[in-house]
């Protein structure tokens, strides 16, 4: 009997175990995190996220891949319409005019952290980087979560085959101009692709040589602002880019990243794309390669100025209870906390956004042992920003860029001249950022 009494007492015990570990994770408060990280990216963003929840048990973080960049902002407008949004959603830089319009339906980090009572210093962030998302008072709207800059990669191996010093490093645009002929004629048949055309081909070398993209400080004046990327300078850029790409010596390769893949398999020699690009060439390459600044024109007083960030930010939506906003608080922090942010940089090659995090960086030899991964901060620090090199932060934005796209498309294709395709991109862009302002009335 007394077997049976403990027997029947163990079974008991064995059946109430789950349930009572089920009870005490059903009251760790749930924080839902939608993000757009794919690949390596995402990997590194699901253990940071794993790191967080097994390092306290309060909280529960979900992390959510909702498509593209795209896709995951109008994934999150569609659910705060349903009242059915995140606490966290991820929104590259794009949307930053969008959600900072959007009143209602974000709680800004500033706010956030007050209430949760968070040790939270926004001047610990690194300027150029959370200048971009705070308001004229300097509060931060939104966590600069993963921020980047363009920079350029070069397949040493490319050079020397042309019989160049692997170890060239051009500084101007026209000494690019000298290295893709002798790899075109070397027979490399991709001297050069890109990322990101518009991010980096317009934005940033708009920035970069300190000329308006768009009038109003580039919207962060107001809303009523209108674009400006069709002066000299950048005609003279897009059109030196199209007789590239006539003489074989620039090839396209889409709008986003699909050239990545095209430089970390050998098949082009040099590439204009994000520094957190670093991640998979590092990664993927099978060749040495350099990371160096990206280009300028050296006839343009004053330059190279600073480029500007891409990326995304951390917003957080309204509607939710405060015990969950607490949590979110205390995750944001930890995302902030310098061994996090160090080893993000040094995983990724997207900036630190804290001044501790580079400082670790450093102090580990991080820099010494990985030449180049310090350029984008470097450049992006080296000169104080101007209203022309602050950022860019207009409505609709991710549908100007697209006209942007058909525009430079129909350049490089031969079908149209830079300074008629920039005129026609700035006049469509233009009716959207009406359409904005109208909006936001």
């Amino acid at each position: 009997m007394k077997f049976r009494a403990m027997l029947s007492a163990a079974t008991a015990l064995t059946v109430a175990l789950p349930a009572m570990v089920g009870v005490a994770q059903a009251e760790a408060t749930q924080i839902q995190f939608w993000h757009a990280f794919t690949g390596r990216l995402g990997e590194l963003l699901d253990k940071q996220v794993a790191d967080f929840n097994a390092s306290q048990d309060q909280y529960e973080v979900v992390a959510t891949l909702k498509g593209n960049y795209s896709e995951a902002l109008n994934a999150g407008i569609a659910a705060f319409r349903a009242g059915e949004q995140p606490h966290i959603l991820q929104v590259f830089e794009v949307g930053t005019a969008t959600m900072m319009a959007a009143k209602g339906a974000i709680k800004p980090v500033y706010e956030v952290m007050a209430e949760a009572e968070a040790d939270f210093d926004p001047s610990a962030y690194l300027a150029p980087v959370a200048g971009y998302y705070t308001n004229t008072d300097g509060e931060m709207l939104s966590l600069p979560y993963n921020s980047s800059t363009p920079v350029l990669y070069i397949n040493k191996n490319a050079l020397e085959a042309a019989g160049l010093d692997p170890e060239t490093k051009p500084a101007t645009w026209s000494e690019v101009e000298e290295i893709l002929v002798k790899l075109k004629e070397s027979g490399s048949e991709c001297p050069l692709t890109t990322a990101w055309q518009s991010w980096i081909h317009l934005e940033n070398l708009s920035a970069y040589h300190n000329v308006p993209f768009a009038t109003e400080a580039n919207g962060f004046a107001g809303t009523n602002t209108e674009l400006a990327f069709n002066g000299d300078l950048q005609v003279k850029h897009i059109d030196k880019m199209g007789a590239w790409a006539k003489d074989g010596l620039f090839s396209y390769s889409g709008r986003r990243n699909e050239g990545g893949a095209r430089f970390r398999s050998g098949e082009c020699a040099m590439f204009t794309e994000s520094s957190a690009g670093y991640a998979g060439v590092k990664a993927e390459a099978d060749f040495p390669f350099t990371v160096t600044n990206l280009p300028y024109w050296a006839d343009a007083e004053g330059a190279p100025f600073n480029t500007i960030i891409g990326g995304a930010s951390l917003w957080v939506m309204s509607g939710h209870e405060g015990e969950e906003y607490a949590g979110v608080a205390d995750f944001l922090n930890y995302l902030s906390s310098a061994e996090v942010q160090a080893q993000w940089h040094q995983d990724t090659g997207y900036l630190p956004i804290t001044t501790a995090a580079y400082e670790l960086t450093k102090e580990q030899g991080f820099y010494d042992e990985n030449p180049g991964t310090d350029i984008a901060i470097l450049q992006m620090t080296g000169k104080a920003p101007t209203d022309n090199s602050k950022g860019i932060r207009l409505g609709n934005f991710d549908q100007v860029r697209a006209i942007i796209d058909e525009e430079l498309e129909a350049v490089w294709q031969g079908e149209k001249d830079a300074k008629t395709a920039l005129d026609e991109a700035v006049n469509r862009g233009n009716q959207l950022l009406r359409r904005f302002e109208q909006s936001t009335r």
